[in-house]
């Protein structure tokens, strides 16, 4: 039997999450039964996926957002009260790593896409692989700008906003940081990247990117951020007598 405990002492002790000063909670933000048989992931653990997790009598819910953000209102109302009632009604637990599961050097969702699109990586232009979270590398040959689009696009199933600099040429190296990283784009130029891609853009992202030299990728924050809980779900499936199934809840943001 594997139980609650087990596999979040597993998770924290994997992703180093203690380690990571966040905006929410990592870990365990909603208890449930003890025992664990069936793990339901997603990106966000959203009303739509909560129901997904009664339907399919999920133990554990296991996301990259969860809930309980930094400077959030803290009155358990409306849709806030709903999520939790609903996993407090069918004893489900709620699992959420955010900036743990972004890092991490193998299941993290950095390097997931970076493993998605083919780019060989060459480390963290903020801090140690494991622990930093932008991402250097490049693409296993150089890529116009068009072209670089067009392969994220294929590779996500989604189109990327592109932002081209007329100062940037030809990609060679490219930086990544996966969700609403997009003010990164600064250190990634004066690191010398010829592209940075990320989830979101701001109205200044576009101005950064023709004024720093540098082409912007806006790749979706839902679906740069789709891979990682995947990859934790699948090793926890591997280490524990668990069955794991993701479901990707369409967003287009």
């Amino acid at each position: 039997m594997t139980t609650c405990d087990e596999v979040v002492t597993a998770c924290e002790r994997e992703l180093a999450a203690s380690s990571f000063k966040d905006f929410t909670a990592n870990g365990l933000q909603v208890g449930g039964r003890a025992r664990i048989q069936r793990i339901l992931s997603g990106v966000t653990a959203c009303q739509a996926l909560l129901d997904e997790a009664v339907a399919w009598q999920a133990d554990m819910v296991l996301v990259h957002h969860g809930y309980f953000w930094k400077n959030e209102p803290v009155n358990v109302v409306g849709m806030k009260r709903q999520r939790l009632a609903t996993l407090l009604r069918h004893d489900i637990n709620l699992l959420a790593y955010h900036l743990p599961l972004d890092a991490h050097a193998t299941l993290g969702n950095n390097a997931r896409l970076a493993d998605r699109l083919g780019f060989e990586v060459v480390g963290c232009l903020d801090g140690e692989l494991g622990q930093g979270l932008l991402w250097h590398g490049s693409p296993s040959a150089p890529l116009t700008p068009g072209e670089l689009a067009q392969h994220v696009g294929e590779r996500l199933a989604r189109e990327p906003l592109l932002i081209e600099s007329p100062q940037a040429g030809e990609i060679r190296r490219i930086a990544w940081c996966t969700g609403g990283a997009q003010d990164m784009i600064i250190q990634a130029a004066e690191a010398g990247a010829d592209a940075f891609i990320s989830g979101e853009i701001s109205e200044r992202t576009t101005h950064l990117a023709r004024e720093m030299g540098i082409h912007y990728l806006a790749a979706g924050h839902h679906a740069t951020e789709r891979y990682g809980v995947q990859a934790l779900g699948e090793w926890l499936a591997q280490g524990f007598a668990v069955e794991h199934r993701f479901v990707d809840i369409d967003n287009p943001a």
